[in-house]
């Protein structure tokens, strides 16, 4: 918080007092209200009676958060300067509302529905969120070698699948890409059982012995992976949070107490004059 403020100018200036309120809990509060609110107002404006009934005003106040948001922005860009653009979420913050003012007709008329990544913007607001995103984010390098693990099992479970099931159901496992989209429905574990397992059961009724394992494999196996790689994340970042705060904890430690030994020795060096004082004037 200090060191955010220290950047945002000298302190009891207007922009540090502004940079102040925008980091206090009630100015957060209220931000969070906002975006959830749009969030509410835009899921209204899918429904064709309220836009019948109340379109023009939903439009309105739909306008009315944009502009508020864009304050918002121009404030915190104002308050902390070329730090807002080297914070990640600052530029998503700002990317999200920017894309709201682009103009929303013809070709670009997709964009309008881009609209509804403003209630993105509660990731950014909310810290334990964007910790969740943060670790995810940083857990993708060691997501790499568990891909790389799970590309390899499906090409093979592919090329099997195709040899041995191809001519039993050729519309799922007739060629290699029906293969691998059918291996991913299953992974998925939408209608693996009567869709596909058991029209192949009918003429072999050993194949359980390669569905079953694929799925074991892929569903579970893989998916306790990728938790596991995500929460080890989480903890790594929680871990580096904690020592962070205790650093700044002793060193504001340090600093008080060696302000306080200064102190002391002024007081001390004040003692011995005025002691020299007393003596010379005796």
């Amino acid at each position: 918080m200090q060191e955010v403020l220290s950047s945002a100018g000298m302190p009891g200036s207007p922009r540090a007092r502004l940079a102040a309120l925008i980091l206090s809990d009630r100015f957060q509060r209220a931000v969070i209200a906002l975006i959830l609110a749009n969030a509410v107002l835009l899921g209204i404006e899918t429904s064709e009676s309220a836009m019948a009934a109340a379109g023009g005003l939903i439009s309105a106040l739909d306008t009315l958060f944009l502009i508020v948001f864009t304050v918002e922005i121009a404030l915190r860009i104002y308050a902390f300067r070329a730090r807002f653009f080297r914070d990640p979420w600052g530029i998503f913050d700002f990317v999200v509302v920017a894309i709201a003012w682009l103009p929303a007709s013809g070709p670009l008329a997709v964009l309008r529905a881009l609209r509804v990544l403003r209630v993105l913007r509660l990731i950014s607001v909310v810290p334990s969120l964007r910790r969740v995103v943060e670790a995810m984010l940083h857990a993708l390098p060691g997501m790499g070698s568990i891909v790389l693990l799970m590309v390899l099992l499906f090409y093979v479970a592919a090329v099997m699948a195709t040899k041995l099931y191809g001519e039993v159901l050729p519309e799922r496992f007739g060629t290699l890409g029906n293969s691998l989209f059918t291996l991913f429905q299953l992974m998925t574990l939408e209608s693996w059982a009567e869709a596909t397992v058991r029209p192949i059961l009918e003429h072999q009724p050993y194949a359980w012995m390669f569905f079953v394992p694929f799925i074991l494999i892929a569903t579970f196996v893989m998916l306790n992976l990728f938790i596991g790689v995500i929460v080890d994340s989480i903890q790594t970042l929680r871990a580096a949070d904690e020592a962070a705060a205790e650093a700044k904890h002793d060193a504001e430690a340090a600093a008080a107490h060696a302000e306080r030994a200064e102190i002391l020795r002024e007081l001390r060096a004040l003692r011995a004059e005025v002691a020299a004082l007393r003596e010379g004037r005796g």
